[in-house]
C-alpha cells in the first residue's frame, strides 16, 4: 500500500478545509460595507427629524461604532478602513451627544435675560457642533467609502 495515495487526498482535504474556514476578502468587505451602510442609513433617516431625536441618534451611532469594532477582519487593509470608520462614527456620535446636551440646556433655561443668553449660546453651540461634525463626517465617509469600494472591487 502506498502512503502517497493516502497523503495526497488528506492534504487536499486539509487545504480545502483551511481555505473554507478563512474568510475571503469579498466576505470581509461585505461585512464592513454592510455595517457602515447601517450607520449611514441612521444619519440619512434621522437628519430631517427634530433635534430632540439627536440623543437617540447619538446612541444609535455609538452602537454602530461598537458593531464596527466587533468585526473580526483578517485583511490588514480592511482592518485599517475599519479603524477609520470607527473614529468617524465615534466622533459624530460624540458631537451629536454634545449638541443634544446643549439642546437640553435650552429647555431648562429660565424665562429671563440670563436664560435667553443661555439659549442663544446653546443654539450657537448646537449649530457649530452639528455643522462642523456633519460636514467633516460627510466628507470623511464619502472619501473613505470610495477608497473601500475601490479596494474591495480589486481582485485578490
Amino acid at each position: 500500500m502506498s502512503y502517497s495515495k493516502i497523503i495526497a487526498p488528506i492534504s487536499l482535504t486539509l487545504a480545502i478545509f483551511i481555505t473554507s474556514c478563512s474568510e475571503s476578502k469579498t466576505s470581509q468587505c461585505q461585512k464592513l460595507i454592510t455595517t457602515v451602510n447601517q450607520g449611514i442609513s441612521l444619519i440619512d433617516t434621522k437628519k430631517g427629524q427634530q433635534v430632540s431625536t439627536s440623543l437617540q441618534l447619538s446612541k444609535d451611532l455609538h452602537n454602530t461604532t461598537k458593531s464596527l469594532e466587533k468585526l473580526k477582519l483578517k485583511d490588514p487593509q480592511l482592518t485599517e478602513y475599519q479603524n477609520k470608520f470607527v473614529k468617524i462614527f465615534d466622533k459624530l456620535s460624540q458631537s451629536i451627544a454634545k449638541a443634544s446636551k446643549a439642546l437640553g440646556d435650552t429647555k431648562t433655561a429660565e424665562a429671563s435675560v440670563p436664560g435667553r443668553i443661555t439659549i442663544k449660546n446653546a443654539r450657537k453651540q448646537i449649530d457649530a457642533t452639528l455643522t462642523t461634525a456633519a460636514n467633516t463626517a460627510g466628507k470623511d465617509l464619502d472619501n473613505l467609502g470610495k477608497e473601500l469600494n475601490t479596494y474591495c472591487s480589486q481582485p485578490k
